[in-house]
């Protein structure tokens, strides 16, 4: 099985999975008769992976497609595999999307993409990384082509849970289930694969909670760890309602710059690759007809993945502050060994001593809600100043 591991290399802490996944590809290549059994290695053709934020749903499902298209089972250096990771290959098809949700004429769109039997590898592979954002009327869309698959098309699915995904889709799935891989993990592979300093690979490891991605992020932009530093001081701000709300605009000010400093050269990057498609520059009459639609179209689409952004970056905010209460609850448990937030440790001590353990988990608590509020596009402004308000309680 070595020839098969080099693509599974990217899962940290997934031993399960990968066993799972190497199974299932090598059942598609013995004829098992086991797979028809419903033994461990079972092919099936849709796959739904779940897991915590960081656990690697998507690296995941992308090294699955890689072994299923690769004639070595998965070297992850043929070229088969790297086309794969290069989003180049003509049989799988990798959907993720930057708006909020994704739509039914999206997805009508890629079943006339897939509908085709695979041309080189064997299967017609679909990933679609964030399932959870399916609308029902997609979803809908979807479970069709599911219930009723094409020959050798896999559909693998991402999505944070079970109950993200409409049962009915769930139910015709082959179920993986990711879990946080642990901080010693993730911090090896910060030093083995990126080359981060031992001190810096246990810090990031340690406040992204497992989320490999984040980590790294975190290891390798000064700015990023600044940013949380200022977030994570705001509990320690709050001390009334006045406060309440200036951490608020706080975060969001710092959410919306994250965004747009994100989003600005990319954005122009688009606008103006679309416009010299469309023959701007060129000698003659301009732009041919229907550029100026299209930039419009691209110009709601950016302002749409900003949106997102903004969300997405709140969302890890209220996360980082989540481990600043949960600090603070270890420590009125009597506990100090496991902190996350080492760093502080003097102030979550302090804060500790002056408050009680069932405020500390009513303010938990309403950060998880205010995280599912704003999932559910609740305005963020006013989501977050009513967070803050009960966290300075």
């Amino acid at each position: 099985m070595s020839s098969i591991t080099n693509v599974y290399e990217n899962l940290v802490g997934q031993a399960h999975v990968v066993e799972i996944l190497q199974k299932a590809v090598a059942s598609t290549r013995s004829g098992d008769s086991e797979a028809e059994a419903g033994m461990n290695n079972q092919m099936v053709h849709a796959w739904l992976f779940t897991g915590p934020p960081g656990s690697g749903r998507s690296t995941a499902a992308i090294a699955f497609a890689q072994a299923l298209v690769c004639p070595n089972g998965g070297c992850g250096v043929c070229n088969a595999c790297r086309s794969v990771i290069h989003g180049a290959h003509p049989d799988v098809e990798v959907v993720r999307t930057e708006g909020l949700s994704i739509k039914i004429d999206e997805v009508r769109e890629l079943l006339a993409r897939v509908a085709w039997a695979p041309s080189i590898g064997g299967w017609r592979v679909v990933v679609m990384e964030d399932a959870d954002r399916l609308t029902e009327a997609a979803a809908n869309a979807l479970l069709k082509a599911i219930e009723e698959p094409g020959n050798r098309t896999v559909w693998l699915l991402c999505a944070p849970t079970l109950h993200d995904v409409l049962p009915t889709i769930r139910s015709r799935c082959r179920h993986v289930q990711l879990v946080t891989p642990s901080t010693a993990a993730v911090a090896r592979v910060l030093e083995n694969r990126d080359g981060i300093s031992p001190a810096m690979a246990d810090f990031a490891a340690r406040v992204s909670q497992g989320h490999i991605g984040r980590a790294k992020y975190l290891a390798k932009n000064e700015s990023v760890r600044n940013t949380r530093t200022t977030i994570m001081k705001l509990p320690l701000t709050l001390k009334g309602i006045s406060s309440a709300f200036a951490a608020a605009q706080t975060l969001i000010d710092l959410a919306t710059e994250q965004a747009q400093t994100s989003a600005d050269e990319r954005n122009q990057s688009e606008i103006d690759a679309l416009s010299l498609a469309y023959g701007k520059g060129a000698t003659g009459r301009g732009m041919a007809s229907g550029a100026s639609k299209a930039i419009k179209d691209l110009e709601k689409e950016q302002k749409t993945r900003s949106t997102r952004m903004v969300r997405d970056g709140l969302d890890a905010a209220l996360l980082d502050i989540a481990t600043f209460y949960r600090d603070v609850m270890m420590v009125q448990a009597g506990s100090v060994d496991s902190l996350i937030n080492k760093e502080l440790e003097h102030q979550i001590t302090t804060y500790a001593k002056n408050t009680k353990a069932h405020t500390t988990i009513h303010k938990i608590n309403a950060i998880m809600e205010a995280r599912t509020n704003l999932s559910h596009n609740a305005a963020p402004l006013l989501t977050i100043e009513a967070l803050m308000c009960v966290l300075a309680r």
